[in-house]
């Protein structure tokens, strides 16, 4: 893929008639098929990879009815439905509110949560409402492997969650997992733990971004590991999901389930806290910035006139990636995790399973960017959650990421 330096000015590339499914979709579509949108960076959690460096609450976050609009503008472009995330997006006082805004107003909810407020209550609420999916997130099959990375009592937290919708009658909620060198031996447990509630696995891949950019090197799977994890992904099939994560894998030869392509800019993009729009749910970074839900014309005028999307949408070179027998399958791999390793976008995936990026990550002289945002509370490791009992700031906040939204919130204890 080019570099999105230097961008000329914005103009559609034409579709070609005709073509592969996969052939239409790099020239983008009038609407995303998938939109992650992060509603807040607080998180009473400290996940070690978290892609967001989420911690503390940006005060700069969309009010309610902004939110709202940017619904609204869903609605009319006919998105289908929203990713949310975040942060922990329950944390926010209006989630509840949002999401039932936005289902009345015809525009699915799928929201990620690490449990902490699916409360039986909560878990009947959401058994009850139409075109909304839960998925509890987990990153181990037993406590010890799962707390290590998302902190101590987080694997009790998520289990109570998925207990609370099984119980309230919630079907098919997904239990989603970013797949690690210490977990990678574990999805044998993690399909059978979804079975035993009533759940779909869904796999994730581990990105170099945000915080994940500090464990990247120690956690990401191995070259052995990532030949397992392909076969176990080919023998499950549909009956796991992946989110098209692992299209990287194709290089092995036979293609996984999915679009296999990186859709960046093309049918999916991210919404932040407060309304900036990224190209990547994965690449939080000003080079991949493509505007703002709150300029004139809204989230529409950004996915169909932004620069970035038009260059996206343009065909592609792929440097010596063209030149390889599998690159029709893999495509050069993952925009995100090559920007955030330091590798250049028109070449190798860092996880090439050709091994034809290892020459460039020995390279002495990398450079690696620099996060584009951080909002963790602490530049230390986690050893547990961040309890929820916080008093109030005695003053305004000394910079965009310093106030947290919960204050007076206490989680009830087991």
């Amino acid at each position: 893929m080019t570099t999105v330096h230097d961008r000329p000015t914005a103009s559609v590339p034409s579709r070609p008639r005709g073509g592969s499914l996969v052939q239409q979709f790099e020239y983008g579509l009038d609407a995303p098929i998938c939109l992650t949108w992060e509603l807040t960076y607080a998180c009473n959690l400290a996940c070690i990879h978290c892609l967001s460096s989420s911690g503390k609450r940006d005060p700069r976050e969309l009010s309610t009815e902004q939110c709202e609009a940017v619904i609204d503008q869903l609605q009319a472009m006919q998105v289908f439905y929203v990713n949310i995330g975040g942060g922990e997006p329950t944390i926010r006082p209006d989630f509840w509110h949002l999401l039932e805004y936005a289902v009345s107003h015809q525009v699915g909810v799928k929201f990620s949560t690490n449990g902490v407020r699916i409360t039986p209550e909560r878990a009947r609420f959401l058994a009850s409402t139409d075109y909304v999916d839960v998925q509890v997130s987990l990153d181990g099959a037993t406590a010890d492997v799962n707390d290590r990375v998302r902190g101590e009592g987080s694997f009790d937290m998520a289990i109570r969650a998925l207990e609370n919708l099984s119980a309230a009658g919630f079907a098919d909620a997904k239990i989603s997992v970013v797949v690690t060198r210490e977990n990678v031996d574990q999805l044998d447990l993690f399909k059978a733990l979804a079975d035993r509630h009533g759940a779909t696995l869904r796999l994730t891949r581990l990105r170099p971004s945000g915080r994940g950019a500090d464990v990247w090197d120690e956690l990401h799977p191995t070259a052995s590991q990532q030949r397992t994890l392909y076969e176990w992904l080919l023998r499950a099939g549909e009956n796991v999901l992946t989110g098209d994560s692992f299209f990287h894998l194709a290089g092995f030869g036979e293609s996984l389930p999915g679009l296999n392509l990186c859709g960046a800019g093309r049918v999916v993009c991210l919404i932040d806290p407060v309304g900036d729009v990224y190209a990547c749910p994965f690449a939080i970074h000003d080079q991949f910035h493509a505007g703002n839900v709150l300029s004139p014309g809204g989230f529409g005028a950004v996915w169909k006139d932004s620069e970035l999307f038009a260059d996206l949408r343009s065909p592609q070179t792929s440097g010596a990636c063209t030149k390889c027998e599998f690159f029709d399958s893999c495509r050069g791999g993952c925009m995100a995790a090559k920007f955030f390793t330091g590798l250049p976008l028109d070449g190798p995936d860092p996880e090439c399973v050709q091994g034809y990026s290892e020459p460039a990550l020995l390279q002495i002289g990398r450079t690696i960017p620099a996060a584009g945002q951080d909002h963790s509370r602490s530049a230390r490791r986690p050893t547990g959650p961040t309890p929820l009992e916080i008093a109030p700031p005695s003053g305004p906040p000394v910079h965009a990421c310093a106030e947290s939204p919960l204050a007076g919130f206490t989680v009830p204890r087991p």
